[in-house]
This record gives C-alpha cells, structure tokens and sequence, in this order.
C-alpha cells in the first residue's frame, strides 16, 4: 500500500516524478520565463527540495497573468484541445481538468474518511462552472459509489432526499450538512432511525471540533475533512486518527515563510506552497495563501506521508510576532478553554527592539480572580507566545472589532 510505505520511498517516488514532469513544464513559455527570471536551468533541480529556488507563483496574481497570458497564463502543460473540462473558479481564475480518471486524486481521500464501493453519496459541492462538484465525483465514481449530484441550495429538496433514498455518504461543506440534518429532524425525520446517513468528507469550511462532535453524537454522522484547490487539487485528507490531513503523494509541499518564500522548521506556521507533479497542469511553487504547520511524526493509522496540522486561516490575515506567523484562529482555540471570554483584540506593538503582544478579551460577567494571568499561561502552552492580557469592557472592544491590530512601523 503506497500510504505506508517508507518515507524515503515516497521521496524518491516523487523525485522521479518531478524529473518526468520538468520537461513538459517547460514547455510551457509561463513555466520557462519563471526559471530564467531565476536564473535556473532545469538540471539544477534534482530534488524536490531544491525548488525553493524558485520563487513562489502566488494564487492571488493568477488572475492578472491569465489576462495577460489567457487562458492559463502559459502555465498550461499541454494543448487545451486535449483536456476534459475547464472551470472559472472566483477570482476570476480558470482552472482545466485534464482527460484522465479521478483527475483531482480525491479516490484516497474518500476512502480513508469511510466511503465504500456501492455507497450511495449525496454530493452538496456546486456543479456549476466551479470544479468542486466533480471534483468529488470523480473521486466517488472512481472507488465505485453512487452519485446524488445534489449541487448547492435546494435545502429542504436535498432533507427529504436523505431520507427518501438510502444516503450513505455526504460530500459537501460542514455547515451545510448540520442545516440538512437539522432540516431533515424539522420536517419529521429520526436522524438515527429514519436516515442511512453514516460518513461525510467535508471541505471548503470550516469543522471545529464541536461541530464534528456535535454530527457524531447528534445524527450518527462520523465526519472527516480535507483540504484542496481548485488549481491543485486534493492537498491533504483526514485519516481515523482525526490528527491533521495526510499530505496527497502527487504534490511536493512546503511550508514556507510568506515574506521570504523559504521552507521554515517543521511545527511552525507558514504558508502551503505546494508544486503539482501534474504534467497537465505543472504548477511549480505555487503559494495557495494559506497558513498551515507541517507534521511529520508517524500517524497511529499507519500511513506514513507528512500531514498538516489544520488550515490556520489566510496569509494575508496574520501577523509575525518574534519570528512567529500568527493567527488569530490559534488564539481563538486557546481561548476556547474559557467559557466566558466573548471576543479578543490582538494588538501588536514594538517596544526596544522586541515585539510586544497586549491580548484584549472581554468576558461576560465578572471577571474571576487571576483571569488574565490563566490566559496568558494557555497562550504560552498552546501558542508558544507571551503576552499581556487585559481583561477590557465591552464598549472598549465592540463586537465586529478587528481581530488583530499592527502598531509597529517598519522602516
């Protein structure tokens, strides 16, 4: 079984996979102007490790370059007539669907969140001009489930089909399967006896823990996500183990620092720059602009390929503090453990060379003894940051306040 293989199997899978791929991406006038702004050639490269580099193809200009360059900012690795399908994802970016079977790679992920040969699968992901709708089928018609291509909306339409048909699987976003579940009990049904509901791989949202609980417990439903675009694909999936998504053998990823563009430790914040081993579709160093920590300790499920811990949320979103990307869903999680907190304020400031964190909650009631000092020490258990916390009225910190404020000036 390829997932749990050795580690440096996978790693000499993947280099002869991208020295397959380097010659047909260079085709590509998009790819080859990028190596020579580098000044690379491409015997240079012999390891994965060795595309840091090349500087990171941020997500956020591919609409420019597919203007300048249409449709696929001469990125694309063979002629358009051969692919299967093309999509307009927002942006507005297109994206191609090359001819071949599961073309998004979602077989694997399906199959470690539980879906079965046979299983019929309600698929909730839009069908329309986006590509997450096939992305999914693709993945259930390839290990033989039965597809309900439900699309989005239709809530109440889509709650009597759960229970009309013998739905075994859901694919779609988390907060729409609670609606549906919730619709379903509304209009009468048993969530455990009257549905056939067991399994669910959600992406695009995102599961707390609570929500997931709240599936299992609730309706009976057990819940796995996974983490994709709409350029590359299937990145990452949750096993059994529910301990970060294992990363897909047919993208090379880093974690690197947004400013820099290098790898940084494994364990710290950065963003998920990952390099497609798709001849179809070759993107190279592509930074997807969101923030995740790369693991790779061995998984209790066996499965041996790195994982990322969650999505932390956007790059664009989060400050560094002391060398450190930081994001404000990490402080959230920590204040978790503190029924009574309602929202926070981060506040950066730089104080003698040093950055300096003020941590701003508000808490409903009266605040108990040494409140800001348990926080504090959460803060630096949790997200290995210190910080001073003020517990601030509520009229100092309204609601819809920014989570995090920047005093520091750089020069």
């Amino acid at each position: 079984m390829q997932e749990t293989r050795p580690p440096a199997r996978r790693a000499a899978a993947q280099v002869r996979a991208l020295r397959a791929m380097l010659p047909r991406a260079l085709r590509a006038p998009g790819t080859r102007a990028r190596f020579m702004r580098a000044g690379l050639k491409p015997g240079a490269l012999r390891t994965p490790d060795d595309l840091a580099a090349i500087p990171i193809l941020r997500k956020g200009d591919l609409p420019a370059l597919q203007e300048q360059a249409p449709p696929f900012a001469d990125l694309l690795g063979l002629p358009l007539g051969r692919l299967a399908r093309v999509y307009l994802s927002p942006g507005p970016i297109l994206d191609p669907e090359g001819d071949v079977p599961d073309y998004w790679r979602f077989a694997r992920a399906l199959t470690a969140a539980g879906f079965r040969k046979g299983d019929l699968v309600q698929n909730t992901f839009a069908y329309h001009l986006t590509p997450a709708g096939m992305m999914l089928d693709a993945g259930l018609r390839r290990i033989g489930c039965v597809v309900l291509p439900a699309g989005v909306g239709n809530t109440e339409t889509q709650a009597d089909l759960l229970r009309r048909l013998p739905v075994a699987g859901y694919a779609g976003t988390p907060a729409f399967l609670l609606t549906l579940l919730e619709k379903a009990r509304e209009r009468g049904a048993d969530p455990r006896r009257d549905l056939r509901l067991r399994v669910a791989l959600v992406s695009g949202g995102i599961l707390s823990e609570s929500l997931r609980k709240t599936l299992r417990e609730d309706f009976g439903v057990t819940v796995r996500q996974a983490y994709a675009t709409a350029d590359l694909g299937c990145v990452a999936y949750e096993c059994a183990a529910q301990a970060g998504m294992h990363l897909d053998e047919a993208v090379f990823v880093q974690v690197c620092d947004p400013r820099t563009g290098c790898p940084v430790p494994d364990g710290e914040p950065g963003e998920v720059v990952a390099t497609a081993l798709n001849p179809v579709y070759p993107l190279i160093r592509f930074g997807t602009g969101d923030l995740s920590v790369l693991d790779r300790a061995r998984c209790s499920c066996g499965r041996t390929a790195p994982r990322l811990t969650r999505i932390l949320g956007r790059v664009d979103e989060v400050p560094k503090i002391r060398g450190m990307f930081v994001h404000p869903r990490q402080v959230e999680e920590a204040l978790s453990t503190f029924p009574g907190v309602a929202r926070f304020q981060m506040v950066v400031s730089h104080r003698d060379h040093d950055d300096v964190l003020t941590l701003k909650v508000v808490v409903t009631g009266p605040a108990t003894p040494g409140l800001a000092d348990q926080i504090a020490l959460v803060l630096r258990e949790k997200v290995k940051l210190r910080a001073t916390v003020e517990v601030v009225e509520a009229a100092a910190l309204p609601e819809g306040a920014k989570k995090v404020v920047d005093l520091r000036k750089w020069d």
